[in-house]
Protein backbone atom coordinates (compact mmCIF):
# COMPACT_ATOMS: atom_id res chain seq x y z
CA UNK A 1 0.00 0.00 0.00
CA UNK A 2 1.28 3.16 -0.62
CA UNK A 3 1.72 6.20 1.30
CA UNK A 4 -0.88 7.99 -0.33
CA UNK A 5 -3.53 5.58 -0.20
CA UNK A 6 -2.84 5.14 3.88
CA UNK A 7 -3.53 8.72 3.66
CA UNK A 8 -6.75 8.20 1.41
CA UNK A 9 -9.90 8.74 4.06
CA UNK A 10 -12.08 6.01 4.37
CA UNK A 11 -15.69 6.48 3.16
CA UNK A 12 -18.39 4.55 4.54
CA UNK A 13 -19.05 2.59 2.37
CA UNK A 14 -15.21 1.48 1.28
CA UNK A 15 -14.29 -2.18 0.94
CA UNK A 16 -12.24 -2.38 3.90
CA UNK A 17 -16.04 -1.36 6.03
CA UNK A 18 -18.62 -3.81 7.47
CA UNK A 19 -21.30 -2.10 5.24
CA UNK A 20 -19.69 -3.20 1.85
CA UNK A 21 -18.84 -6.41 3.22
CA UNK A 22 -22.26 -7.12 3.91
CA UNK A 23 -24.02 -5.08 0.87
CA UNK A 24 -21.70 -7.47 -1.03
CA UNK A 25 -23.70 -10.87 0.91
CA UNK A 26 -26.88 -9.58 -0.16
CA UNK A 27 -25.63 -9.88 -3.88
CA UNK A 28 -24.06 -12.48 -3.15
CA UNK A 29 -27.01 -14.30 -1.60
CA UNK A 30 -29.25 -13.14 -4.70
CA UNK A 31 -27.17 -15.82 -7.43
CA UNK A 32 -29.19 -18.11 -6.33
CA UNK A 33 -32.70 -17.13 -5.46
CA UNK A 34 -33.84 -17.64 -8.91
CA UNK A 35 -32.48 -20.91 -9.24
CA UNK A 36 -33.54 -22.27 -5.81
CA UNK A 37 -37.48 -20.60 -6.78
CA UNK A 38 -37.09 -22.08 -10.58
CA UNK A 39 -35.94 -25.58 -9.52
CA UNK A 40 -38.90 -26.17 -6.65
CA UNK A 41 -41.58 -25.11 -8.60
CA UNK A 42 -41.32 -28.58 -10.48
CA UNK A 43 -42.14 -29.64 -6.76
CA UNK A 44 -44.81 -27.14 -6.27
CA UNK A 45 -47.01 -27.85 -9.39
CA UNK A 46 -46.27 -31.52 -9.07
CA UNK A 47 -49.96 -32.08 -9.18
CA UNK A 48 -51.04 -30.38 -12.10
CA UNK A 49 -47.89 -31.69 -13.93
CA UNK A 50 -49.67 -35.01 -13.05
CA UNK A 51 -52.77 -33.68 -14.48
CA UNK A 52 -52.06 -32.03 -17.75
CA UNK A 53 -49.31 -33.69 -19.04
CA UNK A 54 -50.95 -37.24 -17.77
CA UNK A 55 -47.25 -37.81 -16.58
CA UNK A 56 -46.30 -40.54 -14.36
CA UNK A 57 -44.49 -39.40 -10.42
CA UNK A 58 -41.42 -41.44 -11.93
CA UNK A 59 -41.30 -38.52 -15.22
CA UNK A 60 -42.30 -35.64 -12.31
CA UNK A 61 -39.05 -37.02 -10.71
CA UNK A 62 -36.86 -37.72 -13.20
CA UNK A 63 -37.33 -33.54 -14.19
CA UNK A 64 -34.93 -33.46 -11.07
CA UNK A 65 -32.61 -36.17 -11.84
CA UNK A 66 -32.02 -34.50 -15.47
CA UNK A 67 -30.91 -31.48 -13.59
CA UNK A 68 -28.18 -33.28 -11.56
CA UNK A 69 -27.44 -35.53 -14.09
CA UNK A 70 -26.05 -32.20 -16.03
CA UNK A 71 -24.93 -30.73 -12.16
CA UNK A 72 -22.43 -33.68 -11.67
CA UNK A 73 -20.73 -33.08 -15.28
CA UNK A 74 -20.30 -29.71 -14.90
CA UNK A 75 -18.83 -29.50 -11.82
CA UNK A 76 -17.05 -32.84 -12.39
CA UNK A 77 -15.47 -31.09 -15.59
CA UNK A 78 -16.07 -27.22 -16.27
CA UNK A 79 -13.04 -26.09 -14.47
CA UNK A 80 -11.14 -25.33 -17.73
CA UNK A 81 -13.80 -22.33 -18.89
CA UNK A 82 -13.25 -21.06 -15.38
CA UNK A 83 -9.56 -21.14 -16.02
CA UNK A 84 -9.59 -19.37 -18.68
CA UNK A 85 -12.34 -16.77 -18.02
CA UNK A 86 -11.91 -16.24 -13.94
CA UNK A 87 -15.11 -17.17 -11.51
CA UNK A 88 -16.94 -13.40 -11.89
CA UNK A 89 -17.25 -14.23 -16.25
CA UNK A 90 -17.59 -17.58 -15.68
CA UNK A 91 -20.46 -17.19 -12.91
CA UNK A 92 -22.19 -14.92 -15.60
CA UNK A 93 -22.51 -18.06 -17.99
CA UNK A 94 -23.71 -19.66 -15.64
CA UNK A 95 -26.30 -17.25 -14.75
CA UNK A 96 -27.24 -16.98 -18.19
CA UNK A 97 -27.52 -21.02 -18.68
CA UNK A 98 -29.95 -20.91 -15.56
CA UNK A 99 -31.98 -18.32 -17.44
CA UNK A 100 -31.62 -20.07 -20.70
CA UNK A 101 -32.55 -23.58 -19.28
CA UNK A 102 -36.15 -21.70 -17.38
CA UNK A 103 -36.80 -20.79 -20.71
CA UNK A 104 -36.98 -23.85 -22.38
CA UNK A 105 -38.84 -25.51 -19.97
CA UNK A 106 -41.25 -22.69 -19.65
CA UNK A 107 -41.35 -23.01 -23.57
CA UNK A 108 -41.21 -26.54 -24.06
CA UNK A 109 -44.16 -28.31 -25.43
CA UNK A 110 -43.49 -31.89 -24.83
CA UNK A 111 -41.71 -34.13 -21.81
CA UNK A 112 -38.29 -34.24 -23.74
CA UNK A 113 -38.04 -30.67 -24.21
CA UNK A 114 -38.54 -30.02 -20.47
CA UNK A 115 -35.95 -32.78 -19.31
CA UNK A 116 -33.67 -30.61 -22.08
CA UNK A 117 -34.48 -27.36 -20.03
CA UNK A 118 -33.60 -28.67 -16.72
CA UNK A 119 -30.41 -30.12 -17.94
CA UNK A 120 -29.23 -26.69 -19.24
CA UNK A 121 -30.50 -25.26 -16.13
CA UNK A 122 -28.52 -28.04 -14.06
CA UNK A 123 -25.52 -27.07 -15.88
CA UNK A 124 -25.52 -23.89 -14.65
CA UNK A 125 -27.52 -23.46 -11.43
CA UNK A 126 -25.04 -26.12 -9.34
CA UNK A 127 -21.78 -24.43 -10.64
CA UNK A 128 -22.99 -21.09 -9.60
CA UNK A 129 -24.02 -22.31 -6.30
CA UNK A 130 -20.54 -23.61 -5.89
CA UNK A 131 -19.09 -20.66 -7.23
CA UNK A 132 -21.02 -18.69 -4.50
CA UNK A 133 -19.80 -20.80 -1.37
CA UNK A 134 -16.24 -19.88 -2.85
CA UNK A 135 -17.18 -16.33 -3.28
CA UNK A 136 -18.50 -16.00 0.66
CA UNK A 137 -15.29 -18.23 1.66
CA UNK A 138 -13.15 -15.33 -0.05
CA UNK A 139 -14.71 -12.33 2.04
CA UNK A 140 -16.30 -13.71 5.01
CA UNK A 141 -13.33 -16.17 6.21
CA UNK A 142 -12.75 -15.41 10.41
CA UNK A 143 -15.59 -12.88 9.68
CA UNK A 144 -19.02 -14.22 10.86
CA UNK A 145 -18.58 -17.24 7.97
CA UNK A 146 -21.54 -19.24 8.98
CA UNK A 147 -23.40 -16.32 9.95
CA UNK A 148 -22.50 -15.27 5.90
CA UNK A 149 -23.47 -18.83 4.84
CA UNK A 150 -26.78 -18.39 6.74
CA UNK A 151 -28.15 -15.20 5.17
CA UNK A 152 -27.10 -16.62 1.93
CA UNK A 153 -29.52 -19.60 2.96
CA UNK A 154 -32.13 -17.62 3.80
CA UNK A 155 -32.06 -15.10 0.83
CA UNK A 156 -31.93 -18.60 -1.63
CA UNK A 157 -34.63 -20.38 0.61
CA UNK A 158 -37.05 -17.57 -0.15
CA UNK A 159 -37.39 -18.30 -3.81
CA UNK A 160 -38.10 -21.96 -2.34
CA UNK A 161 -40.85 -20.37 -0.26
CA UNK A 162 -42.43 -18.47 -3.13
CA UNK A 163 -42.32 -21.16 -5.46
CA UNK A 164 -44.25 -23.79 -2.90
CA UNK A 165 -46.60 -21.35 -1.78
CA UNK A 166 -47.29 -19.34 -5.15
CA UNK A 167 -47.06 -22.75 -7.86
CA UNK A 168 -50.06 -24.01 -7.82
CA UNK A 169 -51.68 -20.44 -7.44
CA UNK A 170 -50.17 -19.32 -10.16
CA UNK A 171 -51.77 -22.90 -12.46
CA UNK A 172 -55.09 -22.08 -11.08
CA UNK A 173 -55.35 -17.73 -11.46
CA UNK A 174 -54.39 -17.65 -14.29
CA UNK A 175 -55.34 -21.58 -16.05
CA UNK A 176 -52.12 -23.40 -16.47
CA UNK A 177 -49.10 -24.37 -15.09
CA UNK A 178 -46.94 -22.59 -17.26
CA UNK A 179 -47.40 -19.06 -15.49
CA UNK A 180 -45.55 -20.87 -12.62
CA UNK A 181 -42.51 -21.25 -15.16
CA UNK A 182 -42.96 -18.22 -16.88
CA UNK A 183 -42.67 -16.61 -13.08
CA UNK A 184 -39.41 -18.77 -12.55
CA UNK A 185 -37.89 -17.32 -15.78
CA UNK A 186 -38.01 -13.87 -14.17
CA UNK A 187 -36.90 -14.67 -10.71
CA UNK A 188 -33.55 -16.49 -12.76
CA UNK A 189 -33.62 -12.79 -14.40
CA UNK A 190 -33.54 -11.11 -10.86
CA UNK A 191 -30.62 -13.17 -9.69
CA UNK A 192 -28.73 -12.21 -12.86
CA UNK A 193 -29.05 -8.81 -11.97
CA UNK A 194 -27.65 -9.54 -8.68
CA UNK A 195 -24.61 -11.48 -9.88
CA UNK A 196 -23.99 -8.44 -11.84
CA UNK A 197 -23.74 -5.91 -8.30
CA UNK A 198 -21.81 -8.88 -7.22
CA UNK A 199 -18.87 -8.49 -10.04
CA UNK A 200 -18.89 -4.53 -10.05
CA UNK A 201 -18.42 -4.58 -5.76
CA UNK A 202 -15.64 -7.75 -5.80
CA UNK A 203 -13.88 -6.30 -8.29
CA UNK A 204 -13.14 -2.46 -6.53
CA UNK A 205 -12.77 -5.08 -3.28
CA UNK A 206 -10.10 -7.00 -4.37
CA UNK A 207 -8.21 -4.05 -5.43
CA UNK A 208 -8.78 -2.39 -2.64
CA UNK A 209 -8.01 -5.35 -0.15
CA UNK A 210 -5.44 -7.04 -2.26
CA UNK A 211 -7.76 -10.09 -2.31
CA UNK A 212 -6.19 -13.15 -3.53
CA UNK A 213 -7.34 -14.05 -7.34
CA UNK A 214 -10.49 -16.55 -7.33
CA UNK A 215 -10.01 -17.37 -10.78
CA UNK A 216 -10.52 -21.19 -10.02
CA UNK A 217 -12.39 -21.50 -6.73
CA UNK A 218 -14.70 -23.41 -7.65
CA UNK A 219 -12.61 -26.23 -9.90
CA UNK A 220 -12.08 -29.77 -8.81
CA UNK A 221 -8.16 -29.94 -8.99
CA UNK A 222 -8.18 -34.08 -8.80
CA UNK A 223 -4.68 -34.24 -7.33
CA UNK A 224 -5.86 -31.99 -4.81
CA UNK A 225 -8.21 -34.68 -3.49
CA UNK A 226 -5.70 -37.42 -2.07
CA UNK A 227 -4.90 -34.52 0.97
CA UNK A 228 -8.59 -34.16 2.59
CA UNK A 229 -8.59 -35.90 5.77
CA UNK A 230 -11.19 -37.81 6.99
CA UNK A 231 -13.53 -35.28 8.39
CA UNK A 232 -13.82 -33.68 5.10
CA UNK A 233 -15.12 -37.35 3.62
CA UNK A 234 -17.66 -37.93 7.07
CA UNK A 235 -18.86 -34.55 6.31
CA UNK A 236 -19.15 -34.74 2.20
CA UNK A 237 -21.24 -38.55 3.07
CA UNK A 238 -23.94 -36.44 5.20
CA UNK A 239 -23.91 -34.22 2.89
CA UNK A 240 -24.81 -36.96 0.10
CA UNK A 241 -27.62 -38.46 2.71
CA UNK A 242 -28.86 -35.58 4.56
CA UNK A 243 -30.22 -33.81 0.94
CA UNK A 244 -30.76 -36.48 -0.67
CA UNK A 245 -33.90 -36.96 2.47
CA UNK A 246 -34.90 -33.47 1.81
CA UNK A 247 -34.79 -32.39 -1.43
CA UNK A 248 -35.90 -35.18 -3.55
CA UNK A 249 -38.80 -36.19 -0.82
CA UNK A 250 -39.60 -32.24 -1.29
CA UNK A 251 -40.13 -32.91 -5.54
CA UNK A 252 -43.46 -34.80 -4.82
CA UNK A 253 -44.38 -33.89 -1.27
CA UNK A 254 -47.03 -31.72 -2.51
CA UNK A 255 -48.55 -34.48 -4.62
CA UNK A 256 -48.21 -36.72 -1.44
CA UNK A 257 -50.07 -34.48 1.35
CA UNK A 258 -52.57 -34.07 -1.51
CA UNK A 259 -52.79 -37.97 -2.05
CA UNK A 260 -53.06 -38.72 1.05
CA UNK A 261 -54.53 -36.19 3.31
CA UNK A 262 -56.72 -34.31 0.72
CA UNK A 263 -54.97 -31.03 1.75
CA UNK A 264 -56.25 -28.38 -0.41
CA UNK A 265 -53.69 -27.40 -3.33
CA UNK A 266 -54.12 -23.36 -2.84
CA UNK A 267 -56.66 -22.02 0.00
CA UNK A 268 -60.09 -20.37 -1.01
CA UNK A 269 -59.62 -16.71 -1.52
CA UNK A 270 -61.26 -14.10 -3.51
CA UNK A 271 -59.75 -10.68 -4.90
CA UNK A 272 -56.94 -10.62 -7.50
CA UNK A 273 -53.87 -12.41 -7.86
CA UNK A 274 -51.28 -10.65 -5.06
CA UNK A 275 -54.32 -10.93 -2.37
CA UNK A 276 -54.43 -14.48 -3.31
CA UNK A 277 -50.63 -15.24 -2.52
CA UNK A 278 -50.62 -13.16 0.34
CA UNK A 279 -53.47 -15.70 1.89
CA UNK A 280 -51.96 -18.60 0.61
CA UNK A 281 -48.78 -17.44 2.65
CA UNK A 282 -50.90 -16.63 5.64
CA UNK A 283 -52.69 -20.42 5.23
CA UNK A 284 -48.90 -22.02 5.10
CA UNK A 285 -50.08 -24.36 7.08
CA UNK A 286 -53.12 -25.87 5.38
CA UNK A 287 -52.55 -25.97 1.97
CA UNK A 288 -50.16 -28.72 0.32
CA UNK A 289 -47.75 -26.48 -1.23
CA UNK A 290 -47.57 -24.52 2.03
CA UNK A 291 -47.04 -27.35 3.89
CA UNK A 292 -44.05 -28.54 2.22
CA UNK A 293 -42.63 -25.15 2.06
CA UNK A 294 -42.61 -25.26 6.31
CA UNK A 295 -38.92 -26.99 6.18
CA UNK A 296 -37.65 -23.67 3.71
CA UNK A 297 -39.70 -21.02 6.16
CA UNK A 298 -38.27 -22.40 9.14
CA UNK A 299 -34.64 -22.26 7.13
CA UNK A 300 -34.94 -19.03 5.76
CA UNK A 301 -36.10 -17.59 9.05
CA UNK A 302 -33.48 -19.89 11.51
CA UNK A 303 -30.75 -19.80 9.55
CA UNK A 304 -28.58 -16.75 10.40
CA UNK A 305 -29.34 -17.37 14.16
CA UNK A 306 -28.17 -20.72 14.00
CA UNK A 307 -25.12 -19.90 11.62
CA UNK A 308 -24.23 -17.16 14.63
CA UNK A 309 -25.10 -19.22 17.12
CA UNK A 310 -22.17 -22.00 15.30
CA UNK A 311 -19.85 -19.30 15.03
CA UNK A 312 -20.53 -18.44 18.87
CA UNK A 313 -20.85 -22.01 20.17
CA UNK A 314 -18.78 -23.96 18.03
CA UNK A 315 -19.87 -27.61 18.47
CA UNK A 316 -20.34 -28.22 14.51
CA UNK A 317 -20.41 -32.14 14.85
CA UNK A 318 -23.14 -32.05 17.34
CA UNK A 319 -25.56 -29.58 15.73
CA UNK A 320 -24.66 -32.18 12.39
CA UNK A 321 -26.04 -35.30 14.83
CA UNK A 322 -28.82 -33.70 16.16
CA UNK A 323 -29.97 -32.81 12.65
CA UNK A 324 -29.45 -36.01 10.96
CA UNK A 325 -31.15 -37.51 14.03
CA UNK A 326 -34.55 -35.45 13.62
CA UNK A 327 -34.95 -36.89 10.25
CA UNK A 328 -35.85 -40.63 11.07
CA UNK A 329 -38.84 -39.91 13.10
CA UNK A 330 -40.18 -37.12 10.81
CA UNK A 331 -40.22 -39.60 8.27
CA UNK A 332 -41.49 -42.56 10.04
CA UNK A 333 -44.18 -40.45 11.21
CA UNK A 334 -45.52 -39.08 7.96
CA UNK A 335 -44.88 -42.61 5.99
CA UNK A 336 -47.24 -44.78 8.93
CA UNK A 337 -49.39 -42.69 10.33
CA UNK A 338 -52.38 -39.75 9.84
CA UNK A 339 -50.53 -37.61 12.22
CA UNK A 340 -51.66 -34.05 10.40
CA UNK A 341 -47.77 -33.36 8.74
CA UNK A 342 -47.65 -30.17 9.71
CA UNK A 343 -46.03 -31.37 13.02
CA UNK A 344 -43.59 -33.85 11.44
CA UNK A 345 -42.46 -31.26 8.34
CA UNK A 346 -41.66 -28.28 11.14
CA UNK A 347 -39.40 -30.93 13.12
CA UNK A 348 -38.18 -31.70 9.41
CA UNK A 349 -37.23 -27.81 9.39
CA UNK A 350 -35.16 -27.42 12.57
CA UNK A 351 -33.04 -30.66 11.14
CA UNK A 352 -33.04 -28.41 7.47
CA UNK A 353 -31.73 -25.45 9.87
CA UNK A 354 -29.19 -27.31 12.11
CA UNK A 355 -27.09 -29.44 9.64
CA UNK A 356 -26.75 -26.78 7.13
CA UNK A 357 -25.97 -24.16 9.18
CA UNK A 358 -22.68 -26.28 10.25
CA UNK A 359 -21.75 -28.47 7.38
CA UNK A 360 -21.14 -25.85 5.09
CA UNK A 361 -18.95 -23.36 6.75
CA UNK A 362 -16.92 -26.28 8.54
CA UNK A 363 -14.90 -26.89 4.73
CA UNK A 364 -13.03 -23.89 4.82
CA UNK A 365 -11.90 -24.93 8.66
CA UNK A 366 -11.08 -27.89 7.60
CA UNK A 367 -9.39 -27.26 3.93
CA UNK A 368 -6.04 -25.41 3.42
CA UNK A 369 -7.49 -22.48 1.38
CA UNK A 370 -6.25 -22.80 -1.89
CA UNK A 371 -8.38 -26.44 -2.07
CA UNK A 372 -12.04 -24.83 -0.79
CA UNK A 373 -12.81 -24.62 -4.35
CA UNK A 374 -11.82 -28.18 -4.90
CA UNK A 375 -13.50 -29.44 -1.65
CA UNK A 376 -17.18 -27.80 -2.51
CA UNK A 377 -17.21 -28.66 -6.23
CA UNK A 378 -16.50 -32.86 -5.25
CA UNK A 379 -19.05 -32.01 -2.13
CA UNK A 380 -22.19 -30.94 -4.86
CA UNK A 381 -20.60 -33.26 -7.08
CA UNK A 382 -21.13 -35.93 -4.92
CA UNK A 383 -24.48 -34.36 -3.60
CA UNK A 384 -26.16 -34.35 -6.76
CA UNK A 385 -25.77 -37.92 -7.20
CA UNK A 386 -28.85 -38.53 -4.16
CA UNK A 387 -30.23 -35.83 -5.68
CA UNK A 388 -30.15 -37.49 -9.11
CA UNK A 389 -30.90 -40.58 -8.05
CA UNK A 390 -33.88 -40.33 -5.31
CA UNK A 391 -36.31 -38.19 -6.82
CA UNK A 392 -36.59 -41.03 -9.94
CA UNK A 393 -36.55 -43.50 -6.80
CA UNK A 394 -39.35 -41.53 -5.08
CA UNK A 395 -41.64 -41.20 -7.91
CA UNK A 396 -40.68 -44.84 -9.33
CA UNK A 397 -41.49 -46.71 -5.53
CA UNK A 398 -44.96 -44.47 -5.60
CA UNK A 399 -45.82 -45.80 -8.87
CA UNK A 400 -45.03 -49.06 -8.27
CA UNK A 401 -46.77 -49.43 -4.81
CA UNK A 402 -49.61 -46.79 -4.99
CA UNK A 403 -48.60 -44.98 -1.48
CA UNK A 404 -45.10 -43.04 -0.67
CA UNK A 405 -45.20 -45.58 2.56
CA UNK A 406 -41.86 -47.40 0.80
CA UNK A 407 -40.52 -44.08 -0.46
CA UNK A 408 -40.65 -42.59 3.42
CA UNK A 409 -38.96 -45.58 4.90
CA UNK A 410 -36.41 -44.97 2.46
CA UNK A 411 -35.74 -41.59 3.16
CA UNK A 412 -35.68 -42.69 6.94
CA UNK A 413 -33.14 -45.06 6.04
CA UNK A 414 -31.12 -42.18 4.31
CA UNK A 415 -31.74 -40.77 7.60
CA UNK A 416 -30.16 -43.25 9.91
CA UNK A 417 -27.01 -43.80 7.44
CA UNK A 418 -26.01 -39.88 7.67
CA UNK A 419 -26.44 -39.96 11.59
CA UNK A 420 -23.87 -42.81 11.67
CA UNK A 421 -21.82 -40.30 9.38
CA UNK A 422 -22.30 -37.69 11.62
CA UNK A 423 -21.59 -39.57 14.77
CA UNK A 424 -17.97 -41.01 12.89
CA UNK A 425 -17.09 -37.17 11.96
CA UNK A 426 -17.77 -36.20 15.36
CA UNK A 427 -14.88 -38.63 16.58
CA UNK A 428 -12.58 -38.06 14.05
CA UNK A 429 -12.64 -34.46 14.43
CA UNK A 430 -11.63 -35.18 18.02
CA UNK A 431 -8.47 -37.28 16.46
CA UNK A 432 -7.94 -34.34 14.33
CA UNK A 433 -7.35 -31.64 16.60
CA UNK A 434 -11.28 -30.85 17.28
CA UNK A 435 -11.39 -27.81 15.28
CA UNK A 436 -15.07 -28.04 14.26
CA UNK A 437 -15.87 -27.65 18.19
CA UNK A 438 -14.08 -24.12 18.44
CA UNK A 439 -16.10 -20.94 18.12
CA UNK A 440 -15.17 -18.45 15.54
CA UNK A 441 -14.68 -14.71 16.53
CA UNK A 442 -15.39 -12.31 14.64
CA UNK A 443 -12.95 -10.17 12.89
CA UNK A 444 -13.18 -6.53 11.89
Amino acid sequence: MTNAETAAPVGFFHPTRPFYRFANLLFISSLSFGSYFAYDIIGAIAPSLIDELKAARATVGTMNTMYSIAAILVVLFGGMLIDRLGTRKASIIFSVLVLAGAAIVWQARSIPLIFLGRFVFGAGSEPLIVAQSAMLARWFKNKEMAMAFGVQLTVSRLGSLFAFNTGELFSSYFGSFRYALLAAVLACGLSLLGNIGYIILDKRGEKALNLRNESAGDKIVFKDIKEFRPTFWYITALCFTFYAAVFPFQSLSTDFFVTKWGIARTAAAGGGFLAQVFNNLVHIFSTAGGITSIIIFASMLLAPFAGRLVDRVGKRAQFMIAGALLLIPCHLAMGLTKIYPVYPMVLLGFAFVLVPAALWPSVPLIVRSERVGTAFGLMTAIQNIGLGLFPLLNGLLRDKTGSYVASQFMFAGLGLVGLTFALLLGRADRREGGVLGRPQQAKA
